[in-house]
């Protein structure tokens, strides 16, 4: 079999101190990581430049690699001596440079006539920077709720790729472009991400936690005062209008908004008053508004 370079794998000189040579390893990996490379041979460089730092990271191995690779070059044919085969104790080695179980089954002959031994039957899960097996990249779906269901929770059919239904629970308090983790339902077992979005309602403006309503009320009502019926999520409540209220005031019911799903707190509704004024179809109703025009002196401009 050829002698593998490890040095040159992962682009340092021999003399490479282990604070470089972590650094060096972590740029490679990035770079050649299957799910983010586009190169062509990714995958096997992903596995050459493991296998290095497994062997350089490692002080012990790295001893043992230098002392028995200094005579070889890159593509000779390397035949370890006698008693080399099986002879290094790799158990002591088992958790890997990134603390994940390392063995046989991700590395090259030459790993493995080097090491022998324990490497062969440990089987290599992970590498510093993901599984050696990928997993297929996650999915992401729009689940459209109605603010309702986020006020009290619920629970939503959702269709997945397959063409089999589920029923998801929607926790109360979700917050609108968050996303739950289906794990395993997508295409040949991927993960979805179900991203929850509000539908539009006909009476509620949200913003954060906090909802907005308008509130039509009549001149006379906003000149005296009235005590009037408001819409909220938990149902109707009275609010009483104060005397001299303008054409968009404000007025806070707090504790009226969306909860939160990861904590107690609440946030507010808000009323917001528009002032209509009703139309003069009738003679009479148009005399009515004349006798206003003398009666008050008075110009909104």
């Amino acid at each position: 079999m050829d002698y593998k370079d490890y040095y040159k794998i992962l682009g340092v000189e021999r003399d490479v101190s282990q604070s470089e040579l972590k650094k060096a390893y972590r740029k490679m990996a990035r770079k050649y990581h299957p799910d983010v490379s586009k190169e062509a041979d990714a995958e096997e460089r992903f596995k050459e430049v493991n296998e290095a730092y497994e062997v350089l990271g490692d002080e012990g191995k790295r001893s043992q690699y230098d002392t028995l690779g200094s005579n070889y070059q890159n593509g000779q044919n390397f035949n370890p001596p006698p008693g080399w085969e099986g002879g290094f104790d790799f158990n002591q080695f088992s958790q890997g440079a990134h603390g994940q179980q390392a063995g046989g089954a991700g590395f090259s002959d030459f790993f493995e006539s080097m090491f022998g031994g324990a490497a062969g039957s440990a089987g290599f899960q992970q590498g510093g920077f993901g599984q050696q097996r990928r997993k297929p990249s996650a999915e992401t779906m729009i689940l459209w709720v109605d603010l309702e269901d986020v006020f009290s929770g619920g629970k939503k059919k959702v269709r997945l790729p397959s063409g089999s239904t589920i029923e998801v629970k929607i926790p109360k308090g979700f917050e609108d472009g968050k996303k739950i983790r289906l794990t395993g339902k997508g295409s040949n077992g991927a993960d979805i991400h179900l991203k929850i979005q509000l539908k539009k309602h006909s009476l509620y403006k949200v913003d954060g936690k906090n909802l907005t309503i308008e509130l039509p009320i009549a001149p006379w009502e906003a000149a005296l005062g009235a005590s009037l019926n408001v819409d909220t999520l938990a149902g109707k409540i009275k609010l009483k209008i104060p005397e001299g209220s303008e054409s968009g005031k404000k007025m806070r019911l707090k504790g009226r908004g969306l909860p939160s799903a990861s904590t107690s707190l609440t946030g507010d509704q808000f009323v917001v008053l528009q002032i209509k004024t009703p139309p003069a179809t009738t003679n009479e109703e148009k005399a009515f508004y004349h006798e206003m025009q003398k009666k008050f002196d008075w110009s909104p401009r």
